[in-house]
């Protein structure tokens, strides 16, 4: 494999692991609060449990989307999936920013929601894990997909070099969720803007995808090559990292209070 060649394939690899590491911490954080109100025992094991279903998802959607990735109905809704998930997310988070102000307003005091029991608790925490995985193999196919041919035999529908990456890609991810996500936790909760500006990073990867989706030969609307277009290539990763710097000057550092830890509170749940 070329010099050039590497260097482009570890270039994705790299924003690839930034992107997961981000992910990862959002939803490590999901899983943590999902199972919050367990006995430590039985949390631990639902816990365990939701990194083992993670690590069983991501391994089957990978697999399953190497094979399907040049459908370009496939591309299609990957690309619808990953705008709307990037939408619905900046969406929440703004208008939950809003609501936070009309909560404290009213102080009249909620009757308590009956919690799930264990088995119904690792059924959401899995339900969680397909969805965490289809968004993150989603999001590695979608950067992946554009790299030039390796020369490596082809795995399903993909060139083996893109298998390897994206393979790559989800597996430092899951680590990322286990032994590293409190760092990440810590960070997207003293700087709230750079989980926007992940989600954002993941609508203009679906942006990405669907470029590919309308280069497919079977629409045609767009050049069958522009995909591969350097010029293309170039703007594209000029407008993630100005979306990933922008995240980070743009996000005010907010002090964190002795009550409101959630990295000790992730620790806690993952039994550290």
């Amino acid at each position: 494999m070329e010099l050039s060649l590497l260097l482009e394939y570890g270039w994705v690899l790299v924003v690839l692991v930034v992107l997961e590491g981000l992910l990862a911490a959002d939803n490590a954080l999901v899983l943590a609060i999902m199972v919050k109100h367990l006995p430590d025992d039985k949390r631990k094991k639902a816990l365990f449990y939701g990194l083992m279903g993670a690590f069983i998802f991501r391994l089957g959607s990978l697999f399953l989307i190497s094979f399907l990735v040049d459908v370009w109905q496939v591309q299609a809704i990957g690309a619808l999936y990953l705008l709307y998930i990037s939408i619905n997310h900046i969406v929440k988070k703004v208008l939950g920013s809003r609501n936070k102000t009309d909560e404290a307003a009213d102080s009249a005091p909620k009757k308590p929601k009956k919690q799930s029991g264990f088995w119904m608790t690792v059924f959401k925490v899995e339900v969680a894990d397909i969805a965490f995985a289809v968004d993150s193999i989603l999001a590695a196919v979608a950067l992946a997909v554009a790299l030039p041919p390796s020369g490596l035999p082809p795995i399903g529908g993909l060139d083996g070099g893109q298998f390897i990456v994206i393979f790559l890609g989800g597996f430092i991810g899951l680590v990322i969720m286990r032994f590293a996500a409190s760092f990440f936790v810590k960070l997207l909760h003293s700087r709230p803007g750079l989980e926007v500006a992940a989600f954002v990073i993941v609508g203009w990867v679906g942006v990405k995808l669907a470029v590919i989706t309308l280069a497919h030969p079977s629409l045609g609307v767009l050049d069958e090559h522009f995909p591969e277009n350097k010029i293309w290539k170039f703007g594209f990763y000029i407008v993630l990292i100005t979306i990933a710097v922008c995240g980070w000057f743009l996000s005010s550092k907010v002090p964190e209070k002795e009550d409101e830890n959630p990295v000790e509170e992730l620790e806690k749940q993952a039994g550290k």
